[in-house]
């Protein structure tokens, strides 16, 4: 039985909304796009220009890849249909424009399709090559546009940069092995890795690098099992000269992958192989992974990404309207950096947004512009914060350590930081209060109540605490 386009493609649009980062990703780039038909297995839909199309091959394709998989099948093939504007009496004559990757596509009709190609096309191809042969060709599934030159050094990230260049400069020949990359999402972990490959490939064009995420390599070894082909997949893994992981936090539970992947590590570290690795936390925080792995996270370098400075974001937006041709004026762009404070993902989608506008809909980009998208994005993309956030945020804020607020010590600091952490998880977190009782030293859901009741009496009768509370609410409210 034929699955409607229509339908098909809703399902496809709930699963991309849960994966977007903020709706205003997905009002900009996905509710424009309109499905046309399904004819086995090829779902051909229709966005409104080479732009759109460009842009989401860019950003988007690995999340309508696992979508389409997901919906439709292992099959699911994606064909576009781009929408171009019709031409005025004086620019009749046919035009064609080159788009990535494709051949030159006429545009003297309105609608043209871009030839079909599979969904799996940033799956790393053939992964299973056999064993002990030399020189073969492996896509290093790097980003070009991920280089160092478009990678802008500040003081949040100058020395995971300058890690990442030692490391580039001498793969595999320094005490950085792993290179171990961590930050919050959207500061720049995928670049400054994908900058390292990169720039390895440059310096040494023999050198095999592979890019790939923590959720793909799982998958694959998955495949192999399941195929009775472990031993291909061992051996592909070993004969790669710079491995680079992301997100590895995605291992956690995943026991037989953690165990292939810690023979993978051993392999590859005592043949002095570079291996770089990426994850939203540190080392020490993750969980779900297996002791003898995460001590081996910790054999080399670790550094963190930070929130970048004002400058920093204004000089990133600088450089990506350079780098993209666009001419908008500073005042814009000082704005957006004022405004958009926390992530750099949000901060360049916030000049694609303004570009869209501006083009979709023939809108000059001006400073009103801006702030009615940056009022959207900030409104939309406000989210809870979590549990851990908060303890991390309250035990900065009054200097102790992490371990002391699950600690049944009764010393007044350490309980009067707990009652504060769990006002706060009750204000900023949907979470139940036996959950945050749980979370924030054992307890039940009575003392959380009286925790709370006891910081909102402290309030409003002491007002040095109240600074205290007040400062650590900015610090949340910024998030």
């Amino acid at each position: 039985m034929e699955v409607q386009h229509e339908t098909l493609w809703e399902k496809c649009l709930d699963i991309i909304k849960d994966n977007l980062d903020s709706k205003l990703s997905f009002e900009t780039w996905f509710k424009p796009i309109k499905p046309l038909k399904i004819d086995n297995n090829v779902l051909t839909i229709q966005v409104p220009s080479p732009f759109y199309y460009e842009y989401i091959e860019a950003h988007y394709i690995d999340l309508l890849s696992k979508t389409l998989r997901k919906v439709l099948g292992a099959e699911a093939k994606l064909e576009y249909s781009v929408i171009m504007e019709q031409p005025t009496q004086a620019e009749k004559t046919p035009t064609a424009v080159q788009m990535p990757g494709k051949s030159n596509v006429n545009l003297n009709n309105k609608i043209f399709h871009q030839p079909s190609y599979s969904s799996d096309n940033k799956i790393i191809r053939n992964p299973f090559i056999i064993p002990g042969i030399k020189n073969i060709h492996i896509d290093s599934q790097l980003n070009p546009n991920y280089s160092f030159d478009n990678f802008i050094e500040g003081e949040c990230n100058r020395l995971a940069r300058s890690a990442g260049l030692t490391v580039a400069q001498n793969s595999g020949k320094t005490n950085f092995n792993p290179l171990f990359i961590y930050s919050k999402p959207g500061l720049g972990k995928s670049h400054l890795v994908q900058a390292i490959g990169i720039e390895i490939k440059e310096k040494f064009p023999k050198k095999t690098v592979l890019y790939l995420d923590a959720d793909t390599f799982q998958r694959q070894f998955a495949e192999a099992t399941i195929k009775n082909e472990r031993n291909d997949f061992m051996h592909f893994y070993q004969m790669i000269d710079v491995l680079i992981i992301d997100d590895v936090q995605w291992f956690a539970g995943k026991e037989r992958t953690q165990n292939a992947f810690f023979q993978i590590f051993n392999y590859l570290h005592q043949k002095n192989k570079q291996i770089i690795l990426t994850s939203d936390r540190p080392p020490v925080e993750i969980q779900g992974i297996e002791d003898r792995l995460l001590s081996r996270f910790k054999w080399g370098l670790s550094a963190e990404l930070m929130v970048p400075d004002f400058q920093t974001r204004l000089e990133i937006l600088k450089r990506k309207t350079y780098t993209d041709g666009i001419d908008i004026d500073e005042e814009i762009l000082e704005y957006v950096a004022n405004h958009i404070s926390t992530n750099i993902r949000e901060l360049e989608g916030i000049l694609i947004s303004l570009l869209a506008q501006s083009t979709i809909n023939n809108k000059e980009i001006t400073v009103d512009l801006a702030k009615d998208i940056v009022e959207k994005l900030v409104k939309n993309t406000q989210q809870d914060i979590s549990i851990d956030f908060i303890k991390k945020t309250v035990c900065e804020y009054f200097s102790i350590p992490l371990e002391q607020l699950k600690s049944k010590t009764r010393k007044r600091e350490i309980v009067q930081s707990r009652q504060v952490a769990m006002y706060f998880a009750k204000s900023f977190t949907k979470n139940s209060l036996a959950t945050i009782g749980a979370q924030i030293g054992g307890k039940d859901h009575a003392t959380v109540l009286h925790a709370c009741k006891t910081i909102n009496n402290l309030v409003e009768t002491d007002k040095r605490f109240k600074r205290y509370v007040s400062d650590i609410e900015k610090r949340f409210k910024m998030q």
